[in-house]
């Protein structure tokens, strides 16, 4: 009997590597360059595949293993050192033992041995998969059932996949075949040795016909069992990624391994919609990593919490009628289309919020002086204009706040106009309507235009487009109150102000304590398009500028 080692090969400059998977176990019988294990190093996963074809003696590394080049992972009986002594053996029964001098056999007799030899066939027929060593691990959770009853599955394709404290892992078939039963579910805790699956063996049920048709001399089964049995076939490679990017194919069937399936459940990616690009179409972390930038950068995201894609599970339903007496009452179309629009941009966006208070004593000051020339133009002169008019300055100053990324998620759009919108609380719901031009309009021009528009939300009079192209919101609570919040971006822009109401408050200014008006705001941004230092110098430049409206003239 010829051992060879199989080792691992060059692998660069990585060092150590780790063993996140292994493709095969003793037994298994492998060709050349089929694969026995995958590592992974800080930059890359590869699969380490058999130079030499036959029977898989012993694995030499376990999972979570750190390997370097040269060191032996599999010892494998050469197939040539196993197929010989059984070629010799019939040669030379078949030299000693002539088929004249066999005795003749009554035809009771010779239907018995083929009785006895179908009915052992059809006791060997159903295989039991077991839970595998799993080292220490002790209660490992079942967290994916790959197969059902009644499908055909081949030797070493997943059956369930297990996860415990430290990593997750693949049962695989011992025997192509029939799947029969499958004895877990998902939840289940489980131990070495417990049953996972019955497979009819597909080897043993065609098997049996053969020795249940007992040949009229012994000559030609003597010489059909000379042969060494033929090795069995190692599963057909998996879809191509084209079909498996457009086509619904169970994420079950895809060519992935225990650690990159772990990383497509925690991102909430569906395995069968990745293109994989490693050897024979599998899927590595790299392609789910870039499947989910291209969804981010292009994709739209699912119009409802929970469904379908999300990768979120649905909250569980509640009969609230059995806690007492309850009304329902139909959500409109701009609260259940705003409810999308928010849920979107906050699993689309990294949100961020920054804090801070701007002293507006004087601003106050200036705008209740305003009152009797607000009266006598028709507009009533609230801080919003004041706020939004600060905005579009600050916006001139920091463009990238303004900004907004492009489809192809490769460029990134800034803008050379200043739309600016508000959020107006209505009986139906949030809606953002968008004034338009806000650094070229006066504040009495901005009050009247703020005023149209909130009348027009509150009546369901706004059109499509006075809702559309803003490049900043701010939303105020001053008059409902509360010291700060984190409002969501109303994406497709990059930012939003957040208003608290204004409180007085003692200041010190270097030799007492003064009463000032301090006014909470809060900037929430998406993290991808502005780093923390640029949005707190937005923030602090529009605080001191709020503080005072001359700098607004320099």
């Amino acid at each position: 009997m010829s051992i060879e080692q199989v080792r691992i090969p060059d692998i660069g400059d990585s060092g150590e590597v780790e063993v996140i998977e292994l493709l095969v176990a003793p037994d298994d019988v492998v060709a050349v360059d089929d694969p026995l294990i995958v590592i992974e190093s800080d930059k890359a996963s590869m699969e380490v595949p058999s130079t030499i074809a036959g029977r898989v003696v012993r694995l030499a590394v376990a999972l979570g293993d750190q390997c370097s080049e040269g060191d032996v992972i599999a010892e494998i009986e050469a197939a040539a050192s196993t197929a010989a002594p059984e070629r010799s053996e019939a040669t030379e029964s078949e030299a000693t033992e002539p088929v004249a001098t066999e005795p003749e056999a009554t035809e009771t007799e010779a239907s018995e041995p083929d009785t006895n030899a179908s009915e052992a066939a059809a006791s060997e027929a159903v295989v039991d998969v077991v839970v595998p060593d799993i080292g220490e691990a002790s209660g490992v959770e079942v967290i994916e059932i790959m197969v059902a009853p009644g499908d055909v599955v081949a030797v070493d394709d997943g059956l369930v996949v297990l996860e415990s404290d430290k990593a997750t892992m693949e049962v695989p078939a011992t025997a192509a075949g029939e799947v029969l039963e499958v004895a877990l579910k998902e939840g289940d805790a489980v131990e070495e040795g417990a049953l996972v699956a019955r497979i009819r063996s597909a080897d043993a049920a065609t098997a049996t016909p053969e020795s249940a048709a007992a040949p009229e001399n012994d000559a030609a089964p003597k010489s059909a069992a000379a042969p060494a049995a033929a090795p069995p076939a190692r599963p057909a490679p998996p879809p191509t990624s084209a079909s498996a990017s457009t086509s619904a194919t169970p994420a079950a069937a895809v060519y992935a391994g225990p650690a990159v399936r772990k990383l497509a459940r925690e991102l909430g990616v569906d395995l069968a919609r990745v293109a994989g690009s490693g050897d024979k179409g599998r899927v590595l972390k790299e392609d789910v990593h870039g499947y989910v930038k291209a969804a981010l950068a292009g994709a739209p995201a699912p119009a409802v919490a929970g469904a379908s894609g999300t990768g979120i599970p649905p909250l569980p339903p509640v009969d609230f009628s059995k806690f007492g007496e309850v009304e329902e009452v139909a959500l409109s179309r701009t609260m259940k289309s705003g409810a999308a629009n928010l849920h979107r941009s906050w699993l689309n966006l990294p949100h961020v919020t920054q804090f801070d208070d701007a002293d507006v004593t004087e601003l106050e000051a200036f705008r209740k002086s305003l009152k009797p020339e607000a009266e006598r133009a028709g507009v009533k002169l609230t801080p919003l204009p004041f706020l939004m008019k600060v905005a579009a300055a600050a916006l001139r100053e920091f463009p990238r706040v303004g900004g907004s990324f492009a489809a192809d998620g490769e460029h990134y759009v800034l803008k050379k106009y200043c739309h600016v919108g508000f959020a107006v609380d209505t009986p139906d719901g949030l809606l953002v309507p968008v004034v338009r031009d806000v650094d070229r309009k006066g504040v009495f021009e901005l009050a009247a235009e703020i005023a149209d528009l909130s009348e027009r939300a509150r009546t369901k009079k706004l059109a499509p487009g006075d809702m559309q192209g803003g490049c900043f919101s701010v939303s105020s609570l001053g008059a409902i109150g509360g010291r700060g919040f984190t409002p969501i971006v109303n994406a497709p822009e990059v930012a939003i102000l957040g208003v608290s109401r204004l409180a007085k408050q003692p200041v010190w200014n270097g030799t007492e304590f003064v009463p000032r008006d301090m006014l909470p705001l809060c900037l929430s941004y998406d993290h991808k398009a502005i780093n923390g230092a640029e949005a707190g110098r937005f923030l602090s430049w529009y605080a001191r500028a709020l503080g005072d409206v001359r700098r607004l003239l320099l």
